[in-house]
């Protein structure tokens, strides 16, 4: 009763200082001006607040993955 959707890249992954910290509001590793950080916190909490669970991960073979888990309608 569950539905997910993993979004996978095959480039280096997340380094593991950055990966507990992605959800962070204003959390970026880009240069200043090539961003604000804010797009996966307001994803998280749009996903959240639906229910669902929203997480990052990397793939063992490389690369990086979000998963997002909704509650099946």
């Amino acid at each position: 009763n569950r539905v997910t959707l993993d979004v996978c890249d095959q480039g280096p992954g997340i380094a593991p200082e950055n990966r507990r910290r992605v959800f962070e509001p204003f959390f970026t590793t880009k240069p200043v001006g090539k961003g604000t950080g804010l797009g996966l916190s307001i994803s998280y909490g749009i996903v959240r607040d639906h229910g669902g669970e929203l997480i990052a991960l990397n793939r063992p073979e490389g690369g990086a993955c979000l998963r997002l888990t909704l509650p099946a309608a």
